[in-house]
């Protein structure tokens, strides 16, 4: 299994490749799979703000569209400002928003696991971690529609 740290590694790696001209704030997402593998997502701005994306849809889309959504076992996601040179800064730990945590309950229950959300900083070594239902108790999704 990796640990919290590697998945954070993976996620900064990520963040740099982050389109965040707008918001000048860089995410970065991955996924840990059943297998030991890691799937990687940035946040993607779009000049029309609602089509953006943010870094952990990204990622858990990527693991969908390979046939993998049912194999993701762990998330790690850092997010901060980007400097002049569009590198993300912070040291406090970024968790994902309403919208991610719906789209990350989607994948933790069509996987029938509650899953781990490790959340870093951009910089540093501050890791928080939690599990899904902590961060969207109550949450609706395909058990509700009997699918999963």
């Amino acid at each position: 299994m990796t640990d919290p740290a590697q998945l954070i590694a993976a996620a900064r790696a990520a963040a740099a490749h982050a389109h965040a001209p707008y918001s000048r704030f860089a995410v970065g997402a991955a996924l840990l799979m059943e297998d030991g593998s890691i799937v990687t997502g940035a946040n993607f701005e779009n000049a029309s703000y609602g089509l953006s994306l943010c870094a952990e849809t990204v990622a858990i889309a990527s693991a969908s569209a390979a046939g993998r959504l049912r194999q993701i076992v762990a998330i790690g996601v850092i997010g901060g400002a980007m400097d002049a040179d569009g590198i993300p800064t912070g040291t406090t730990p970024v968790s994902p928003c309403g919208r991610c945590r719906q789209v990350i309950n989607e994948a933790a229950q069509m996987g029938g696991r509650d899953l781990p959300v490790h959340c870093g900083a951009a910089e540093g070594d501050a890791i928080r971690s939690y599990r899904l239902s902590e961060l969207l108790p109550d949450a609706f999704g395909p058990a509700d529609l009997g699918i999963g």
